[in-house]
């Protein structure tokens, strides 16, 4: 029997709980009836549009209804979904959607004082593979509207073709991680691998139908999409769309949904518990809370257990190349464990440590964490040697991930091999960001990493030499950053200087940077 697709998976909880809620936005409920009922008008109008099976098409907009409904006709007729950052500007927009080859774009028409439609109209051509702009509200000359397109009367004979078509296999998803040499990667998860990740977690951690989750992960990241609410599809529970992170509306969300599972970064953690106002709401409904990225250290863990008694804590690591979790803590781990141990593997999922040469080492050995099973991704859309890099090796997808393991089976995380700054929850690479500031007329060269920061975990240092005679400052290219890149990846420290050591090859030399900034702070 083949393996299941998204679309099989929606139409499995229409079949069992047609008229049980699924999606929770502000005053509105969505059952899984309704959601099925209206992805088939959208995928209708999608079809007479002309995307086809194989089509890609990008979503720009907050944790709302309107994502999943794009997100589900999409799955329905086989179109994959690039997954876009809100935050994302002209350099991040240029990039994906040409390499993507996008050919719908389903968009937000402003946020905040930036208006989507303007931006789009005017950048029209420079991303020659889209086809069809669709707005959440007033568009340009040409564009479409999404309200009316939900308008569209189903057609079931031209349904029911598109979805007979869909294989499991095939991508869902399309999500950015940026990578070391400067160029983000295109994880493809296709819908077998995010159905299996989803699986996996809500089986180790025993979700039921009437678990209520808080779905504040952004969708365009597997901890929204696949950790949150694919884990709610498959389960057949609830989940409460919170728009963007913030931590009153969590608060209450929570309180008045009484909501039993919430999961969130360490610095979301934080926002939450040392609210002022957290005390006037009632959180003693969750009985589950999990951490993505690292183990939790032990302050946040106290800080945790001590607002949250009613709550187990839980690690959980995955990244978009896993399509969401595939490590977690045991639900018997006690709260050192928790702090010391990511977990162990879940599902059928393997997990091993290697060397630089890809050799398996012994437990207690400090390698690269590489991971096995149904939940790997298929690749890096468009990207061959990248793809045989990190998933060429008989089904191994290599993490870039630094970590030991025990006797046990529990993994412990060290710290990664890459240079990837996370900085408050956002993962941020520094060769990405250098080689924007460099496209300044005013920059010569570039070079940043990561320094702690006690609120947001991590934030970016970068050191800047002007060309010669070069006057700019750091609010000037601070404003500048904002105009071209997502806030989350503008450098929070700018440090100018006359030149950066470099190796004999003419590269910069990043580590000496690193330990004179070290050795500054004894």
């Amino acid at each position: 029997m083949e393996k299941p697709t998204v679309a099989h998976m929606l139409e499995n909880a229409v079949s069992a709980v047609p008229d049980s809620v699924f999606l929770h936005e502000g005053p509105k409920n969505v059952t899984f009836r309704e959601l099925d009922n209206v992805t088939d008008q959208l995928a209708t109008a999608f079809i007479k549009d002309g995307l086809r099976k194989g089509d890609k098409l990008g979503i720009i907009a907050l944790n709302q209804l309107e994502w999943l409904y794009t997100y589900f006709a999409a799955m329905k007729i086989g179109v994959g979904v690039v997954a876009l950052n809100v935050r994302y500007r002209a350099a991040e927009f240029e990039y994906m959607l040409n390499q993507s080859e996008v050919k719908a774009i389903v968009s937000l028409n402003e946020l905040g004082d930036f208006s989507y439609s303007d931006f789009f109209e005017g950048f029209k051509n420079k991303i020659p593979s889209v086809e069809h702009y669709i707005f959440m509200g007033e568009g340009f000359n040409g564009s479409r509207s999404f309200v009316k397109m939900l308008d569209e009367p189903a057609a079931n004979q031209l349904l029911n073709e598109a979805k007979a078509r869909v294989r499991p296999t095939d991508t869902a998803l399309v999500i950015y991680t940026s990578g070391t040499t400067g160029k983000p990667k295109g994880a493809m998860i296709s819908h077998n691998s995010v159905i299996a990740s989803a699986k996996a977690q809500m089986d180790h951690f025993g979700i039921m139908e009437e678990d209520v989750t808080i779905g504040s992960m952004p969708l365009n990241h597997v901890g929204g999409i696949s950790c949150c609410v694919t884990v709610v599809l498959l389960s057949h529970s609830s989940v409460v769309l919170v728009p963007a992170f913030d931590p009153d509306e969590v608060l209450e969300a929570i309180h008045h949904h009484k909501a039993t599972i919430f999961g969130g970064v360490p610095t979301m953690y934080r926002m939450l518990l040392n609210n002022d106002k957290r005390k006037v709401y009632r959180l003693d409904s969750l009985r589950l809370c999990f951490a993505g990225g690292s183990n939790v250290e032990p302050e946040l863990c106290e800080l945790i257990t001590g607002a949250l008694p009613n709550a187990r804590l839980s690690n959980l690591y995955g990244l978009s190349e896993t399509s969401g979790a595939c490590v977690l803590s045991k639900s018997t781990d006690d709260i050192e464990k928790v702090q010391a141990s990511i977990g162990v593997a879940i599902g059928d999922f393997d997990i091993k440590v290697v060397s630089e040469e890809k050799k398996t080492l012994f437990n207690g050995e400090i390698g690269e964490l590489a991971v096995k099973g149904a939940c790997v991704a298929k690749g890096y859309d468009n990207m061959i040697d990248e793809t045989k890099e990190s998933f060429g090796h008989k089904g191994w997808l290599y993490t870039g991930d630094m970590a030991y393991m025990d006797d046990e089976g529990y993994i412990y995380y060290k710290g990664r091999k890459k240079e990837m700054i996370v900085q408050g929850g956002y993962n941020v690479y520094p060769v990405e960001v250098e080689n924007i500031l460099v496209e300044h007329p005013e920059v010569s060269m570039a070079a940043g990493f990561g320094v702690p920061d006690d609120f947001l975990g991590e934030v970016g240092r970068f050191y800047i030499v002007l060309a010669p005679g070069a006057r700019l400052s750091e609010e000037e290219l601070k404003n500048y950053c904002a105009g071209v890149m997502a806030d989350y990846k503008i450098p929070r420290q700018f440090v100018f200087v006359d030149d950066v050591p470099l190796t004999p090859a003419g590269k910069i030399q990043k580590s000496l940077l690193k330990e004179q900034y070290f050795a500054s702070l004894q």
